[in-house]
């Protein structure tokens, strides 16, 4: 921890190490994470468990049937004000201390790879007209929106993904035999969901693809700090600069329950049309549960978050979308916490409130 500085000129954000925070901040973002495992932890256990009080079968139930029980529990209100009031608790923290420290996009010099970006890029309509994950503004207009984004990044997760392993994790345990000679990361963001591909295939050209400028000139120069050559494209997943068959792994993580369905299908006709034959792709991303409470909350998430296309991808065939495409799909169930890709879709028994990751597994089919 430092002091706060008086210095004029803006402070360069530090890629590798975080971000230099005082006392008073620390304490601050110390808080909302606490607050929010707590959340997690507790009140979820909590409310649940009052539910299966109320119906004991409960869990076995439809969402539609669940609802009722759920939202007639005292726990309910306040587990549904304790995520959207301290998602946007975290937002305020963040952005005071990028604010306070006049943090800036670093301009790495002489990076390994490269950053490729559209001026003339017009982001489609349903990924700018919400304020994605309730952060003001969003994050594709302005380089503050990237930087606060990068450290919400961690704090969203509970702090149990500080260095990004359960991306590492995705490439270790999900990722196919075959040696890929290129990998293409749609939806990138600043990169921590390619940055692996780049360690584990050091040989196989890694391209990341996003929609905002910001978030892509972050994820260069946090590839150039830790010496990737890593290619960043500013493109729309439904529209990348890429030849027909050109790409042996598509891969993207959190990206498919932000997009509606049929923009969806457009980024899965892309898909297609880039894989060269024998091609892959590995997306992570969310599937219910069968749990009743568990799925609810998932599809409520989606409204407190600011993310109305999740509701959507629970409700939409991607087996059959993919499968139109000429791509044979299956979703199988992910563990975060150390073992990754599961067999089937089937989750381990879990108390605390988490995310329900699940990898989509596809193949060009000769």
């Amino acid at each position: 921890m430092v002091a706060e500085s008086s210095a004029a000129a803006p402070v360069r954000l530090d890629v590798v190490e975080p971000a230099r925070l005082d006392v008073a901040e620390q304490a601050r973002l110390d808080f909302v994470l606490r607050l929010r495992q707590r959340w997690g932890d507790t009140l979820y256990p909590a409310l649940v468990a009052s539910a299966r009080t109320a119906d004991p079968e409960v869990a076995g139930r439809p969402v539609d049937e669940v609802a009722p029980v759920v939202h007639a529990q005292p726990q309910y209100p306040w587990f549904a004000w304790g995520e959207r009031g301290v998602q946007k608790m975290m937002w305020r923290a963040i952005t005071d201390v990028v604010r306070r420290q006049r943090l800036a996009l670093p301009e790495p010099d002489d990076a390994p790879g490269s950053l490729e970006l559209d001026p003339d890029l017009v982001p489609p309509a349903y990924y700018t007209e919400y304020d994605i994950h309730i952060q003001p503004g969003g994050l594709w207009d302005n380089e503050e929106a990237a930087l606060v984004y990068e450290m919400g990044a961690k704090i969203v997760m509970m702090g149990g993904n500080d260095d990004y392993l359960f991306h590492d994790l995705l490439t270790r345990t999900a990722t196919p035999a075959r040696e890929p000679r290129r990998i293409v990361d749609l939806g990138c963001g600043f990169g921590k969901s390619t940055r692996p591909f780049a360690r584990v295939y050091p040989q196989a050209e890694v391209i990341g693809v996003d929609l905002a400028a910001p978030v892509l000139r972050l994820a260069h120069a946090q590839a150039a700090a830790h010496g990737l050559p890593i290619r960043f494209v500013q493109a729309d997943a439904a529209a990348t600069p890429f030849q027909d068959g050109s790409v042996d792994l598509v891969t993207a993580t959190m990206l498919i329950h932000e997009i509606p369905p049929a923009d969806l299908a457009e980024v899965f006709s892309e898909i297609a049309r880039i894989l060269a034959p024998g091609g892959s792709v590995r997306i992570l991303d969310f599937q219910p549960t069968g749990d009743g409470p568990r799925d609810l909350a998932m599809r409520e998430h989606g409204a407190r978050n600011n993310e109305p296309f999740m509701p959507m991808l629970f409700d939409t065939d991607i087996v059959g979308m993919c499968r139109e495409r000429g791509l044979e799909a299956r979703w199988v169930a992910f563990d975060e916490r150390g073992e990754g890709r599961l067999d089937g879709l089937a989750w381990p028994e879990r108390k605390e409130w988490h995310f329900p990751w699940a990898v989509l597994e596809a193949e060009t089919v000769a």
